[in-house]
């Protein structure tokens, strides 16, 4: 949620006009973690050549060929900012954000709304008393604190008290086919995958992202064959070992 409330909404409705059925409201940034490399690196809005990227790509003519000849990159929905990504992120964002701030969106927005960033049950059942229609567990992938609860290890709490009345989502530690398998067979509807298609994308494009989605998919394929199982439905809890040293809540 912007800090400017007509703005955030006219992209909202700009989504629904669109056609989008689903809204993911993020609550997990009440303020821009630290991102220490996008400092380092010069990351902003647009992006910046600095020294580094500079010597990083004097090998790569293709490079600076595609670079010299095509539009400068730049964000769809953000406008030019002289600093971070993370200094706009603090100038944008409103970390004031309630819990009626989400009965307001949900109140205006048509469609399904599914709520990211849960990290606690009692969040998770505050949402749902709301009536939305999913909750995504999320800590952000840790970049916002590197501390913050493990959704995995939250998941077999969540879905079991509240996977009848809402779809329950995961994302953060997904790195490959068998990590999707294990929180689906936990009780997920389904996960989400941030970085995966980005490589692809770098690499190769739109067959790079064709290419990691085989990737996972025979991986899932190769694990539920392992498992012994035919299908997404099969799958239980009883198909997960957590090691206990891995998760500080089971003593």
């Amino acid at each position: 949620m912007w800090k400017d409330r007509d703005r955030s909404m006219a992209l909202v409705e700009r989504a629904a006009a669109a056609g989008f059925d689903t809204l993911l409201v993020t609550v997990d940034v009440p303020v821009a973690g630290a991102r220490l490399r996008d400092t380092r690196n010069g990351m902003s809005i647009p992006p910046a050549l600095t020294l580094r990227t500079v010597l990083d790509a004097v090998p790569h003519p293709r490079w600076w060929f595609d670079l010299l000849t095509t539009e400068p990159l730049s964000f769809a929905s953000l406008d030019r900012w002289p600093g971070t990504v993370a200094q706009y992120l603090d100038s944008m964002f409103d970390p004031t954000v309630t819990f009626d701030d989400l009965a307001w969106i949900k109140s205006q927005w048509p469609n399904k709304l599914v709520v990211k960033g849960i990290q606690t049950l009692e969040d998770a059942k505050s949402v749902v008393d709301l009536g939305v229609d999913g909750i995504l567990l999320s800590n952000h992938g840790g970049r916002q604190l590197d501390r913050a609860p493990v959704p995995f290890h939250l998941l077999p709490r969540v879905a079991a008290e509240l996977g009848r009345d809402t779809e329950v989502l995961l994302d953060t530690g997904i790195m490959s086919g068998a990590d999707v398998v294990a929180a689906i067979a936990l009780g997920a509807r389904f996960t989400l995958v941030g970085r995966a298609y980005l490589y692809g994308l770098m690499a190769g494009g739109e067959a790079g992202v064709d290419r990691a989605i085989d990737i996972l998919s025979g991986q899932v394929s190769r694990t539920m064959a392992l498992l012994g199982v035919t299908s997404l439905a099969e799958l239980e809890p009883r198909h997960v070992t957590q090691l206990h040293r891995l998760n500080p809540g089971v003593s």
